[in-house]
């Protein structure tokens, strides 16, 4: 890191590492990502270009009992090999934690214990310029002291107050120790930069945490004097005056503002609680309100990232970088937050702000923030700029973009659609008296080359998927039918690459009937095998990324047990044979194509699935005859084109298993979607797959597993949202015809 006057913005990486407690369970964000046994990381993260590195060595983890020798060789390797790759580490101390469990934040030598342990880690590694000794103090204590969220679970003011000030004095101390050691350390220090909005009735609450979401700096800045707003807060919760002049008496200013930004970081309040799911509904001692992300509301106030950045320099003028910047989103909104946050540094530069770098977080992703880490049962993933759900990390989208960024070329063209956070549908009320909000957006200062997704297949369901979720993803594409593109005619291929000029093209064409193809071979062979040998050389030869789909049916069903992407193919039926067909020549001839093989499609947009089949007579009262010896991995459609999409952002190659996680029987996957329902479960019978009449032989095991990674969620999950979004299929149906 160059010093904080620099003239180039700069781009930083973090790694989410967030080792919080709840009750008595510390959960180590770095153990899940498995970012403690994988050396290779941090050349991953060398490679993308990064030279500062938000770095951690918490306290938890390497002082876990108090008095404790502290083995530093994992850190030792780690900062080691951060020298030899030229970056430079930003080292945090705590991370959302309260210490090891012989302190927490309530406890009085809590500043005290965590500045020795900060004297140990300087006097280990002097060379250690820059330092975060605790990231985000109040939205910490905020967490664990006013909605028990975290350790020690208080929920009073009082508590809160006492945690945040032990933080604030655990920065000054622990500061004042490491640069006894090395005089030249600076401090960057973290916080949420969030701002609150509200209806005129609850202003006063706006304006009370609008001035509170600066007491981190405030108070480290010295600020915090007896005219400060705060002052008489501290007094009333008892804090006695003397802790209040200590901090007046030792000041800490940080060298770097280090301000995290994220979607949800700016609220609204509003009285009108109709208008809310109801896990937004809470309140204080006069008012009850819904507390919801300010970007679902269409409200006139001045917001977004450079209008509250602007204030934080004209309140600090200190150098200021944005410490953390993720979205959980699909892989082009991702980017385009990215993108968001790129353009707005670059203008507040531009207008003068001393902002010196942006960072992009949560390297290797996160788990547990959708439920803000208190939830224990399951823990959600959000890829980062890795996903670490394969056997090694692979790089996303959003790396890439960053690699591209620090590189200087030019961004992927789906950084020139909209950002969720800029499309109407966003909002929770859809009629409002106010005007928008005015958020930067996403493509502000590029040029879009509406260089369109190449989809064919325009009647198939998948293709109709495709085209329904990247108009939802607002992913420029153009969509054909057999007429307009035959790709088994490499001239017709070419005329129309040429007119649409596409940066990727779909392909979801095929003949999908699997018992007529054992009496018509030979169109089943010139459809799923020739043409889209035919389509993938011609993109190879004009280096057009492709996907295309295969079929679990390329197996022979003796495995009994889930495959994997590199278990050899042996198909039993003529389908089979010409998708594996298919995959041999399509890998030979273009070795960069995205091959993925899925299974059993089940989704609410077509009328013509063995899902629909099983609510359609079972609500008739019919009974229904499917096979409980054939054993499939069900898989929604909408899941489906969604991985899909995101792996072809990712850049990924070869073949990719794409299913829902489970095994079900044709017979138990109907009594599962029979059981989401009202319907009699009994019209479900399980009988043999002999005893059906198919024309094709079936594998009687054709499940699809992924040694590449898990990226779908559960069968049962998805058959849960299938019933909800059939139902709304539904009424939207039913509108429309009355209308």
């Amino acid at each position: 890191m160059e010093n904080a006057s620099k003239s180039t913005l700069e781009w930083w990486g973090g790694i989410e590492c967030t080792i919080n407690r709840v009750q008595n369970t510390f959960i180590d964000q770095l153990e899940f990502s498995g970012h403690y046994t994988r050396e290779e990381d941090l050349d991953l993260i060398a490679d993308l270009g990064i030279k500062t590195l938000r770095y951690p060595l918490l306290w938890e983890k390497h002082q876990p009992l108090a008095n404790q020798e502290i083995d530093w060789s994992w850190a030792e390797r780690r900062l080691h090999r951060l020298k030899e790759l030229h970056i430079e580490p930003i080292v945090g101390l705590v991370h959302h934690g309260s210490g090891p469990a012989y302190t927490d934040l309530l406890d009085p030598l809590f500043a005290d214990k965590l500045a020795d342990y900060a004297e140990l880690f300087i006097k280990k590694f002097p060379w250690v310029k820059h330092i975060t000794p605790i990231n985000e103090p109040l939205t910490t204590a905020r967490f664990a002291g006013l909605y028990g969220l975290w350790h020690p679970h208080k929920k009073d003011e009082a508590a809160f107050v006492r945690m945040f000030l032990n933080e604030c004095k655990g920065i000054v101390l622990a500061m004042k120790k490491i640069r006894t050691i090395n005089p030249d350390a600076t401090l960057i220090q973290t916080e949420d930069l969030g701002k609150t909005y509200s209806t005129s009735l609850l202003t006063y609450q706006a304006d009370f945490e609008n001035e509170r979401r600066w007491l981190t700096s405030d108070i480290l800045c010295g600020k915090v004097s007896q005219t400060h707003l705060f002052w008489d807060y501290f007094k009333r919760l008892k804090i006695p005056e003397s802790e209040l002049y200590w901090f007046l008496e030792n000041p800490c200013v940080p060298d770097v503002l280090g301000f995290n930004y994220y979607i949800t970081s700016e609220r609204y309040l509003d009285e009108n609680l109709h208008h809310y799911p109801s896990h937004t509904h809470g309140g204080n001692h006069y008012h009850q309100y819904a507390d919801v992300e300010a970007i679902r509301i269409n409200h006139s106030m001045p917001g977004g990232l450079s209008t509250l950045i602007k204030e934080a320099w004209v309140r600090y003028k200190l150098p200021i970088a944005i410490t953390e910047l993720h979205l959980n989103c699909t892989r082009e909104q991702q980017v385009r937050w990215m993108q968001y946050g790129w353009n707005n540094a670059v203008m507040l530069r531009n207008e003068g702000v001393n902002l010196v770098a942006i960072t992009a977080w949560s390297i290797f992703g996160s788990f547990g923030w959708n439920k803000l880490l208190a939830g224990q049962e399951h823990f959600h993933y959000e890829p980062g700029i890795f996903d670490i759900r394969s056997k090694k990390p692979r790089l996303t989208s959003i790396g890439h973009f960053i690699r591209d960024k620090i590189k200087g070329q030019d961004p992927h063209p789906v950084c020139f659609g909209k950002g969720w956070w800029e499309m109407n549908n966003r909002f929770y009320v859809k009629k409002s008296a106010h005007r928008q909000i005015n958020y930067p957006s996403a493509i502000s200062g590029l040029k879009s080359s509406l260089r369109p997704l190449l989809i064919t297949g325009k009647t198939g369901t998948l293709g109709y998927a495709f085209s329904r979720l990247c108009q939802q993803r607002d992913i420029s594409f153009h969509i054909t039918n057999r007429e307009e593109l035959d790709i088994s005619n490499r001239k017709n291929i070419i005329n129309t690459i040429a007119a649409h000029n596409p940066w990727a093209i779909i392909n979801t064409c095929g003949y999908v009937k699997v018992d007529e193809a054992e009496l018509d071979a030979e169109r089943c062979y010139m459809e799923n095998t020739d043409a889209a040998i035919t389509l993938a050389r011609v993109c190879a030869e004009l280096k057009i990324p492709l996907v295309t789909f295969s079929s679990d049916l390329v197996f022979n069903g003796l495995k009994g047990m889930p495959y994997l992407e590199s278990d050899a193919t042996q198909p039993i039926n003529t389908y089979g044979l010409s998708k594996a067909e298919a995959e041999r020549h399509i890998i030979s001839i273009n070795p960069e194509a995205l091959i993925i093989r899925s299974s059993s499609f089940f989704g609410p947009w077509d009328l013509h699935n063995f899902a629909y089949h099983v609510l359609q007579s079972v609500k008739n009262q019919v009974p229904i005859e499917a096979a409980d010896d054939v054993f499939i991995s069900p898989t929604y459609v909408p899941d489906l084109v969604n991985a899909s999409l995101d792996l072809l952002l990712d850049g990924e190659r070869g073949i990719w298993h794409v299913a829902n996680e489970g095994v079900l029987s044709w017979a138990d996957f109907a009594r599962e979607i029979t059981r989401g329902t009202d319907c009699e479960i009994a019209l479900i019978r399980g009988t043999s797959v002999n005893t059906l009449d198919y024309k094709a032989k079936r594998p009687h095991y054709s499940a699809l597993a992924s040694e590449k990674g898990i990226i779908l969620p559960s069968v049962d999950n998805a058959i849960d949202r299938y019933l909800k979004e059939l139902e709304l299929e539904v009424k939207h149906a039913a509108v429309a015809l009355a209308l």
